[in-house]
């Protein structure tokens, strides 16, 4: 999957789903959604393929897309994977999306929204570590009290072999 969190001043893009066949209470999202096949080794190109989709933002109006997280996890002996972009974009401006409702959510009220474990972890991440560069992997598990934790790993090369 690939998701973006797209920023307008201190505002960002939030989409509001009334449920899914996983989880039947409301909840909001990033933009985003599922590589198609030919965007396997390019998840920014599904990316933007995705915001335009969902809210008819165009690429040109995004600027300082960037890869932030990859976030990993087991379901039903599934691997999934998920690139996670942050972005900016001038346009306030969106098209009415049939994946849920959109809306401009101020950043300091995120943390508030009822959002999927792993992107609340995330989140909380990304605003403490904001102004970093770096991409972090993050894989979800559960600790001895079986509660769910995150554990981070910054993705570099090592440049070994």
């Amino acid at each position: 999957m690939a998701t973006v969190f797209l920023f307008n001043d201190n505002h960002v893009l939030m989409m509001k789903k009334t449920g899914s066949r996983l989880y039947p209470h409301e909840f909001y999202s990033g933009l985003g959604g599922h590589l198609e096949p030919n965007e396997l080794n390019d998840p920014k190109t599904a990316c933007l393929r995705e915001i335009e989709e969902e809210s008819g933002i165009s690429d040109q109006n995004i600027h300082e897309l960037k890869l932030g997280y990859v976030l990993l996890r087991v379901k039903e002996g599934e691997i999934r994977q998920q690139f996670v972009y942050f972005g900016r974009t001038s346009d306030r401006q969106y098209v009415p999306s049939e994946e849920g409702e959109l809306m401009w959510v101020e950043e300091g009220e995120l943390l508030n929204l009822r959002t999927s474990k792993i992107i609340h972890f995330m989140l909380q991440h990304y605003f403490a570590h904001r102004h970093s560069d770096e991409v972090m992997v993050g894989t979800i598990a559960l600790n001895d009290e079986q509660e769910p934790i995150m554990q981070w790993s910054r993705l570099q090369d090592p440049i070994i072999f």
